[in-house]
């Protein structure tokens, strides 16, 4: 087995001009060969070739095209995990024009907000939604008989520097911003080369949805290599049960997984024996992978979690690799071709076994961001340096294995998504019971961290648990359904700096103190 400098020193990154995803991903892939097996919520199994699959996504690059989308424009779509999101995805980049795909989970406000920043063109989605987001004021497409379309389009030829998606993020001030990336950037994801160690044929299952960096690249990324993807549709909550049914059912053999679905799966003590498996590489992100689960995957299953770290702007930055030893609890060791380093504030290197900040060189990679949508300034302070900082800090040992030691700012990761707390501070702040409030992780056993909102309520109400879930249940109404205070707690007052601003930081260690205690 090669070692893990013999890797990285034989790494080179190869982007050529002009290249698009939907050429890269779908178009040279032989018509007849299996793409997709797909399960829907009621277990109608459907299988999909590539030729299907071409076929549709120039279908509806033809009705994107009837409805005025030309090259830039940005294109929202909001569907479930379908062949049919599948091939409109592919048919935006066919386009020449921006994905921005986002989740049923985000509640009115959220999407509102990413439609009127991005200017969408129009959104992509099923008739069920189609009032939903007209109130919204979007122009809405949707694909009832888009098996009408001629199945030829003349794709639009993009350089490998043309915009091709945007990912919104949140921040821990003011409202979630679009990370702007370029075709180049699905190169870069080489976790599934050397984590997940890809070839062609293989079943592949990513558990990420499809809103985010982490679900839409392990659905890209395999099909690079030649994957087939085997995709649950789910409604409601994640079922640990089924999930593992259906990956023993369809003999999945490459799997990406959330380190909170495992700890769900975890509830299963028998899974080995009720669901036998045909796992090869399973792998994991979104949040740090604690040794109990990796453990638990390892009894039952004999296979080893790889974990790996990243983030919306470049991801991944860190991993484990099954040629490597891995430390459980550690993210592992920088990915080839990424110039990773952990910095002091003033960009130096910290001594081994030192908190830092995890940085990534600039433009050292083809995921290497074109800005934030938009917001010029905001790129240029993140992005035009020496080093892009991720705000994560951690510690490396002798060996450089990395292992992450918190946030360096306020964001929240709670079951992998980022949440920012301005966002739910906001939302907490329009219920008329709420005069301040102020949000933080608080520890949580299954989820990792969940949302904890401190409450100072307005003149006349008075603190109770029904108050404290009326407006927990108000917030993920209208923020999303992801993203909203689990725990409220009424309090008198919030700890502040001198210039009025809340100390969040005071709270978040009153927190893991109380846990700990």
């Amino acid at each position: 087995m090669p070692t893990y400098e013999e890797v990285v020193a034989a790494h080179r990154w190869d982007v050529p001009d002009r290249y698009n995803i939907a050429a890269d991903v779908c178009d040279r892939h032989p018509r007849d060969k299996l793409a997709m097996i797909h399960e829907d919520a009621r277990g109608t199994v459907t299988e999909v070739s590539w030729g299907e699959l071409q076929d549709r996504s120039m279908q509806i690059a033809n009705r994107l095209a009837a409805n005025g989308v030309q090259r830039g424009d940005r294109v929202a779509v909001v569907l479930p995990a379908t062949p049919d999101a599948a091939a409109t995805f592919l048919a935006v980049y066919r386009s020449g024009a921006i994905l921005l795909s986002m989740s049923v989970l985000y509640g009115d406000e959220g999407i509102r907000h990413r439609l009127e920043d991005s200017t969408a063109k129009v959104l992509v989605t099923d008739a069920a939604n189609r009032e939903r987001f007209e109130a919204l004021g979007a122009n809405v497409v949707t694909l009832e008989g888009v098996e009408d379309e001629p199945t030829a389009f003349e794709s639009v030829d993009t350089s490998a520097d043309d915009p091709a998606q945007l990912y919104y993020t949140s921040g821990t001030t003011g409202l979630a911003k679009g990370i702007l990336h370029a075709h180049r950037y699905l190169l870069a994801h080489e976790e599934f080369t050397y984590c997940h160690e890809v070839r062609d044929g293989v079943r592949f299952h990513g558990m990420g949805e499809w809103a985010w960096a982490a679900g839409i690249s392990p659905l890209l990324g395999p099909w690079r290599l030649g994957a087939v993807q085997c995709v649950l549709q789910r409604e409601g909550g994640f079922d640990p049960a089924r999930q593992l049914d259906f990956l023993s059912r369809h003999e999945v053999t490459h799997v990406f997984a959330t380190p909170t679905a495992i700890r769900s799966m975890m509830s299963i003590t028998d899974a080995r024996t009720r669901f036998p498996q045909r796992f090869h590489n399973v792998c994991s992100a979104g949040e740090p992978l604690n040794p109990e689960a990796i453990r638990w995957f390892r009894d039952q299953y004999d296979v080893t979690v790889l974990d790996y770290y990243g983030l919306s702007e470049s991801y991944p930055l860190v991993a484990n690799f099954p040629w490597m030893e891995v430390r459980e609890g550690s993210m592992g060791r920088p990915m080839p071709g990424w110039d990773v380093a952990i910095l002091d504030e003033d960009e130096k290197p910290v001594p081994q076994g030192k908190r830092g900040e995890i940085c990534l060189r600039a433009r050292s990679n083809p995921h290497w961001p074109l800005g934030y949508w938009n917001k010029p300034e905001a790129t240029e302070e993140t992005f035009g340096g020496e080093w892009f900082h991720t705000k994560d800090a951690a510690m490396a040992d002798a060996d450089g294995y990395v292992w992450y030691a918190g946030r360096a700012d306020d964001v929240i990761i709670s079951a992998g998504y980022r949440i920012g707390p301005f966002e739910v501070e906001s939302a907490c702040l329009e219920h008329p019971a709420v005069a301040e409030a102020a949000a933080v992780a608080a520890p949580d056993e299954r989820r990792g961290t969940v949302v904890k909102a401190f409450i100072i309520l307005a003149s006349g109400y008075e603190p109770s648990d029904e108050l404290g879930r009326e407006i927990g249940t108000f917030v993920r109404d209208r923020h999303s359904a992801y993203a909203y205070p689990r725990q409220v707690e009424f309090v008198d007052d919030l700890p502040k700096t001198l210039t009025g601003k809340i100390r969040r930081i005071e709270l978040r260690e009153r927190e893991q103190a109380r846990t700990a205690g």
